[in-house]
């Protein structure tokens, strides 16, 4: 079967997947997936599920968006954040989420409520992958 090669990267750091089976990513416009020989182009990614496939294992990472760049049969992930499934913290999300959704309820003056939907949906997100 056809490989690729995936690299991601983030802020803190470059992150590199060789022998990549399948990838599947969280679209603005829905999930799309990814083989090798995909056709070249640039993708924004929504916050989600980025799902990885080797030969004989699954990764599940949680993203909160940026973008996707197939050039030359290679990935490259261009995000703010990713975290694998075995290294969320589940209090640490569930402590995000209630946070995020107090200051929803007491919509405070001068509080940026994108913001905080963004930040909710990034929580659900962690939450939802945290148990792959």
């Amino acid at each position: 079967m056809n490989k690729f090669e995936l690299e991601i990267v983030t802020p803190l750091g470059v992150t590199n997947h060789h022998s990549v089976n399948y990838m599947r990513c969280p679209g603005l416009d829905g999930s799309f997936g990814v083989m090798a020989n995909h056709q070249e182009g640039m993708f924004a990614l929504d916050i989600g599920e980025v799902k990885i496939s080797f030969d004989k294992s699954k990764q599940y990472l949680a993203t909160g968006g940026g973008f996707a760049e197939i050039i030359n049969g290679k990935v490259k992930l261009l995000v703010e954040s990713i975290e694998a499934s075995s290294d969320i913290n589940m209090d640490r999300a569930k402590k995000s989420l209630e946070r995020a959704q107090e200051r929803k309820q007491n919509n405070i003056q001068g509080i940026d409520m994108v913001r905080v939907e963004s930040a909710i949906l990034r929580a659900i997100n962690r939450l939802k992958i945290s148990k792959r």
